[in-house]
């Protein structure tokens, strides 16, 4: 088992959700990116995007990021994007193992349009037009979600079996 679990995937797939429980079952701690990114700026990310845009964001972020490879026994829950700027995802397979939350579009926007958490990148869209955005942005961002060691259902995601899979990484 390694030192680092980081989940990626799509926002709204259960990166927090499923990490909180494993980082339990496996006394580990648990980070989630965005929180840790907010704790660190003293900003939550929609004021941020707001004030000064995605790109800062993300260099700001992957700075956030690399400070969790130097943590042992650590679950991170990343952000959505994450692994898609600045080679993240490959220094996220170099430093640790990596599972991605698998989800279709339609269930993606199910759990977002429910869920209490603000989502700057989604600010306005609904209904068919949120769908159709989650499928362009899940378009770009596969490549990198694919990269992942551990590709796993985000809708029933089996604990028992996520860890033993992550026991023969």
């Amino acid at each position: 088992m390694k030192d680092r679990i980081y989940l990626i995937g799509f926002m709204g797939a259960g990166k927090t959700t499923v990490g909180k429980k494993l980082a339990d079952v496996l006394g580990y701690q648990f980070i989630d990116l965005d929180d840790y990114f907010e704790e660190h700026y003293k900003i939550d990310i929609q004021g941020f995007f707001d004030k000064y845009g995605e790109e800062l964001f993300r260099n700001l972020e992957y700075e956030r990021l690399l400070k969790t490879f130097e943590m042992k026994n650590v679950v991170v829950a990343t952000g959505g994007g994450t692994p898609c700027y600045h080679d993240s995802i490959d220094e996220i397979n170099k430093n640790g193992v990596s599972v991605y939350l698998e989800m279709t579009p339609a269930a993606i926007a199910d759990r977002l349009i429910n869920a209490v958490k603000k989502r700057p990148l989604l600010e306005g869209r609904t209904g068919d037009e949120l769908i159709k955005y989650i499928e362009t942005k899940l378009d770009e961002r596969l490549a990198y979600y694919e990269k992942a060691h551990l590709t796993v259902d985000g809708v029933g995601v089996d604990l028992k079996k996520l860890v033993e899979s992550l026991e023969q990484k």
